[in-house]
């Protein structure tokens, strides 16, 4: 599909009005690109323009902040949820430049909220409304992937436990005039489904398709859906998740907005039963915590999906 870009240059890049999933003819589209790149950009997903430009109006109050107001939300060291610059686990990893908020935002029971902003002061109450937005949006992906593999449309849903989780990491690249380093290194999602909010104007997204970077152009409103290493597990490999990574820009600065869903860290996930048979042999081994294993594979190198291979 050819669609319009901020560029000057049409760009072809998979889109989905997901709001035609009833039809047959787009279960199949969804189920050929998922089978192919992993990665499409959303559009029908019936959030209002208003409460997506307020949500990346609010992560770029906060990001403009001081730095000394910035740092009362400051992660621990080894921690991951707060704000901060990329944990440095080694001596040899890849340099980056990006600063993020990562922050649980479901269950509301299990949010930290000394790491929610109280400047700029909308900041809950907005990223609470976006996320229920995002999350319905997530179920009823969730359901037509299911239907497009002529499953119960439930069947991915169930295996998430009575309290799944829903997290946000808001990123923020400053400029960066320096080609060698990345706002994030290449990796695999923890999720089942990642959507991202990008920026309105600057691209920096970038997904590995046959053996090749292409770039997510900016769609102004529309929602970038990538399948986490979850999703690839649970479909036994008839779904992929896709490598991706952030490049810097050298003269603007990029915000982006992520929201990962995840299962009960103690579920144990694996390939759907009705998805392994004599023709389709069982790919993967059963996992749980799949985001703390995919982060430990990620910063030693590996490919979690590799690891867990049968």
């Amino acid at each position: 599909m050819v669609y319009e870009t901020n560029s000057d240059v049409p760009v072809t890049f998979p889109v989905i009005d997901i709001s035609l999933l009833s039809s047959e003819d787009e279960l199949q589209k969804l189920r050929s690109i998922l089978s192919s790149c992993g990665c499409f950009q959303a559009t029908g997903h019936g959030i209002s323009v208003e409460c997506l430009d307020k949500m990346r109006e609010v992560a770029r109050q906060f990001f403009a902040l001081p730095v000394e107001e910035k740092q009362k939300y400051s992660r621990s060291p080894n921690e991951a949820y707060g704000y901060g610059d990329d944990l440095v686990v080694s001596d040899n990893q890849v340099e980056t430049c990006c600063y993020r908020l990562l922050l649980r935002v479901f269950p509301e029971d299990q949010r930290r909220m000394n790491f929610w902003p109280e400047n700029p002061a909308d900041f809950g109450k907005t990223l609470h409304e976006y996320a229920l937005k995002i999350r319905s949006v997530m179920n009823d992906l969730s359901k037509a992937m299911a239907r497009s593999l002529e499953l119960e449309e439930n069947s991915f849903l169930n295996q998430f436990g009575d309290q799944p989780v829903l997290e946000t990491r808001i990123n923020f690249y400053p400029p960066c005039s320096r080609a060698e380093v990345l706002g994030v290194k290449p990796h695999l999602d923890r999720s089942t489904i990642t959507i991202l909010l990008q920026d309105k104007e600057v691209e920096g997204l970038q997904v590995l398709t046959d053996g090749e970077w292409h770039t997510v152009p900016v769609i102004p409103h529309a929602l970038v859906i990538n399948l986490g290493g979850l999703m690839q597990v649970m479909t036994n490999g008839m779904f992929k998740s896709p490598l991706h990574r952030v490049l810097t820009n050298g003269n603007k600065l990029r915000m982006s907005v992520a929201m990962l869903d995840e299962p009960e860290a103690e579920k144990e996930i694996g390939p759907l039963d009705q998805l392994v048979h004599h023709s389709s042999p069982r790919l993967y081994r059963n996992v749980r915590n799949f985001a703390a294993f995919n982060y430990e594979c990620f910063q030693k190198g590996k490919n979690s999906l590799e690891e867990l291979k049968i």
